[in-house]
């Protein structure tokens, strides 16, 4: 969490069925569009990140680039190593391509990621985005995160989902399309064409496991599979294009892939906070809160938010209070939120100045109650949080707000950040003994299976390297 959501406008992404092959070079307008969007992105998405992994995906990202077709070079295309933890890659017009550090964490080999590398690039090269007819879409996108997080009409009024925009612009045909280039790139660049339905297999149990510790049944797709063709009919499909395409060469470079990828931050980066059982801690802004047990709690870099059993939810943000006070940012807040200002009281949280105030409202759902707590959190800085839950069931997260408060020295201190650790398997180890050592408090062998690809009765040979997710 660093900042509050800023509504972005972006040149819209979305599609019809488009030629196979990549026009010849890429227009001054879509470079235009893509370097002005670029920025905005790399804000939304926990900025770029540097240093010999993301060196290392943006050479097998051009790399893929350059097969393409039409005259592509490798310079036309900016390949970013986002740091964020959601599992998600997409592309924009101009030759920009991006993927997470989390996506990348969950790929077991060179050519896996050149898959995704290669789906991505298939949609700049075939103009997918320009052929967007519904140019607002995208703004509603970029909107918020507040709308997705309720499902409320108060929250949800203009916003949507920042981390969708990746998805919520193609078309199920252009994704399957850019899956069939993404395996011809695949191939022209030498890799193992079998490496698409790895990859794709790969996110899909992520997705289903994720959506289980949630409580959610496997129900949730991951953004990059949200709208694209379900994960076993592309599976399906992807092995049999796979099956039929002849190649001397097939690499995966797997120990390349994870040589680079050892030691790179998974799950939340300490520098914007990390969730610890079902409390935040944020070592930077000295603060800390608790959720009831049964919330699960998301951060990202514009926010913190939980969800409960019941339709409770929560939003924690920042708000700027170098030239406002606390009346005048609950005020833009509650326009934020879609409603006018509504009466705050004065009050004292945890020793911190705090202001609150509540609303009832419609939603989908059935009426809700929300209120928001406004902390003066520093001369510079303030926080809001925003409380839903349906009428009558306000109790149910109200204890969020009464456990907000500051970190003592010695708390920020223990703050550690999860890390992929690429180990090699001893003489003794078994499935158990490694999925031990996964730096969760449950489901550590699901976690440890679904990491490396592997089956609940896979056989490991001494020698062999796996990833891990340990404390450090």
């Amino acid at each position: 969490m660093k900042n509050l959501v800023r509504t972005l406008a972006l040149s819209a992404l979305l599609a019809v069925p488009a030629l196979a092959q990549a026009p010849p070079g890429l227009t001054e307008s879509e470079r235009r569009s893509g370097a002005q969007a670029h920025p905005q992105i790399l804000q939304q998405f926990g900025g770029a990140m540097s240093g010999p992994v993301a060196d290392y995906v943006r050479g097998v990202g051009q790399k893929i680039a350059v097969q393409s077709g039409g005259g592509a070079r490798a310079t036309d295309y900016t390949v970013t190593l986002l740091n964020s933890n959601v599992n998600n890659a997409f592309a924009i017009p101009g030759g920009y391509v991006y993927i997470t550090r989390q996506l990348l964490a969950l790929m077991n080999d060179e050519a896996e990621l050149a898959f995704v590398m290669g789906h991505e690039v298939a949609h700049v090269a075939a103009r997918h985005g320009q052929k967007r007819q519904n140019r607002a879409a995208l703004s509603n996108v970029l909107a918020g995160v507040a709308g997705a997080l309720t499902g409320s009409d108060l929250i949800g009024r203009g916003a949507g989902l920042v981390a969708g925009l990746t998805t919520l612009g193609y078309s199920r045909d252009q994704e399957r399309q850019a899956d069939s280039l993404g395996v011809r790139y695949l191939t022209t660049a030498g890799y193992d064409p079998n490496a698409a339905t790895d990859s794709l297999a790969a996110l899909g149990a992520q997705t289903a496991l994720e959506a289980r510790l949630k409580g959610q049944g496997g129900a949730e797709p991951s953004k990059w599979l949200s709208t694209h063709p379900p994960s076993g009919e592309r599976v399906a499909r992807m092995r049999t294009e796979a099956q039929g395409i002849r190649t001397s060469s097939r690499t995966l470079n797997r120990d390349a892939f994870l040589n680079a990828i050892d030691g790179m931050i998974y799950d939340d980066d300490p520098a914007e906070g990390v969730v610890v059982g079902n409390g935040f801690r944020h070592g930077g802004l000295a603060l800390t809160l608790d959720a009831p047990r049964g919330f699960a709690i998301s951060n990202s870099s514009q926010a913190v938010t939980g969800s409960g059993p019941g339709n409770l939810r929560f939003d924690l943000r920042t708000a700027d209070a170098r030239n406002a006070d606390l009346n005048s940012i609950a005020g833009a807040r509650w326009q934020q939120l879609g409603v006018s200002a509504q009466p705050m009281r004065a009050t004292r949280i945890n020793g911190v100045e705090a202001l609150e105030g509540s609303i009832r409202a419609g939603s989908q759902a059935g009426p809700v109650e929300a209120t928001l707590t406004v902390y003066r959190w520093s001369p510079q800085m303030a926080l809001t949080l925003v409380s839903i839950a349906p009428q009558g069931q306000l109790t149910g997260v109200a204890p969020v707000a009464a456990s907000v408060r500051r970190l003592s020295p010695q708390d920020i201190a223990s703050i550690r950040s999860r890390r992929v650790q690429v180990v090699r398997v001893g003489a003794n180890d078994t499935l158990q003994s490694l999925a031990s050592r996964m730096a969760y408090d449950d489901d550590k062998m699901a976690r440890f299976l679904t990491l490396n690809q592997l089956g609940a009765n896979a056989r490991l040979k001494a020698g062999d390297r796996v990833k891990l997710v340990t404390l450090r």
